[in-house]
């Protein structure tokens, strides 16, 4: 006989910054779904995943998931209370830099799901940072209610041990994205590191993504000097990369006319409109080079092979450098754009060597990024 069929089936609710076009959230939830559905069929568990987003529509449309406003209370009551759990899901959802009613809304959805008496999950997260004290009893009364625990660095498992969350609940796991595969891939699947040769001829091209962050634009503009010296020294594509929509391709064009006298043109182009995150992972896979400043977009390079080139602007881009024994190339607050400029040149001259030194380590984070979705199917068998 094949294959027993699914015996039993599982409706989870996901929550996350979903449905802002930011490329890299989206990756990770396309992530946790590709994660949950193939870890599911292993364990004999079909998985229905119902999508907290600021835009539903798109959400179903992208990924052939049911999907409810998440800011709509009616829709948000009705879906965790008919689900079998709730997933809050990767990111930097609880941090209180960007907004201080972003941890509130994030521990509410949590809140509402564990009074309902359904399971949650943490799924990845990184924490912090979290400037107001008071938040510190509220995340760990909700976080000593969840039945797995799973962040995507050690500090952030050390900020919640000293919120008071015991660190034998906590699990250390990667970014689930390092588990995104390409288009056609199976998500755990192995990826073979990529050919440095490259095609006869081809011109090398250096993927770029920046975001805005100084209030004088001052790293933006150090960064593109880097890239203007290295293509005064070689020829080479700069290809511009915006991850999070419009406000990256603002940034990338920002970038691009610093280059260029007529901006974008000839080997300067920015890669418009690009919102599924498999999408971005294929332009990302098309390059020799990555400079990033999104964490996401260093992601990518990483799962794809890509030599990356890390500008720091939160302890987040570090703190996964760190993973892969490497260090920023530059911050927001230190730019020296000839040291960035050779470290480009380096990794183009030596890609196959990045790659095969990187191997072993990027093939484990990407094994260990299925780890909470096993985690999850555990608890239901």
């Amino acid at each position: 006989m094949g294959r027993e069929i699914a015996h039993k089936s599982k409706r989870l609710v996901v929550s996350g910054y979903y449905g802002f076009d930011n490329s890299g959230d989206e990756a990770v939830l396309q992530s946790i779904l590709f994660a949950l559905k193939e870890q599911g069929e292993a364990a004999g568990i079909r998985i229905e995943p119902v999508v907290l987003s600021a835009n539903p529509q798109r959400t179903r449309e992208m990924y052939g998931v049911e999907a409810c406003h998440r800011m709509k209370v009616p829709d948000l009551f009705r879906a965790i209370k008919s689900s079998d759990g709730l997933i809050s899901g990767g990111g930097s959802l609880l941090q209180d830099a960007t907004s201080s009613r972003t941890i509130p809304y994030y521990l509410l959805v949590l809140k509402l799901a564990q009074w309902m008496r359904k399971p949650t999950f943490i799924y990845s997260q990184g924490i912090g940072p979290v400037n107001n004290p008071r938040f510190f009893s509220w995340i760990r009364s909700t976080f000593k209610k969840c039945a797995m625990i799973t962040v995507r660095d050690q500090e952030s498992a050390d900020l919640i041990r000293r919120m008071g969350v015991p660190a034998s609940a906590v699990s250390v796991v990667p970014d689930p994205v390092m588990g995104l595969p390409l288009r056609g891939e199976a998500a755990s699947g192995k990826a073979v590191a990529a050919d440095a040769s490259g095609e006869t001829g081809r011109v090398p091209v250096v993927g770029v993504s920046v975001r805005f962050w100084n209030a004088d634009r001052s790293e933006l503009g150090a960064l593109a000097e880097a890239l203007r010296a290295v293509m005064d020294s070689r020829r080479v594509e700069v290809r511009l990369l915006p991850f999070h929509l419009p406000s990256d391709e603002e940034a990338s064009a920002y970038v691009a006319e610093r280059l260029s006298p007529a901006g974008e043109g000839g080997d300067v182009r920015i890669v418009r409109g690009v919102t599924h995150p498999q999408d971005m992972l294929a332009e990302v896979s098309a390059c020799d080079v990555l400079v990033g400043m999104r964490l996401h977009s260093l992601i990518y390079a990483a799962s794809q092979f890509v030599p990356m080139v890390g500008v720091s602007y939160d302890p987040k881009i570090d703190q996964f450098l760190a993973r892969l024994g490497m260090k920023a190339a530059a911050s927001t607050q230190s730019f020296d754009a000839a040291a960035v400029a050779a470290e480009i040149g380096r990794l183009l001259d030596g890609r196959r060597e990045w790659a095969d030194g990187k191997k072993a380590a990027i093939d484990r984070l990407k094994k260990e990024a299925q780890l909470p979705a096993q985690q999850i199917m555990q608890f239901y068998r």
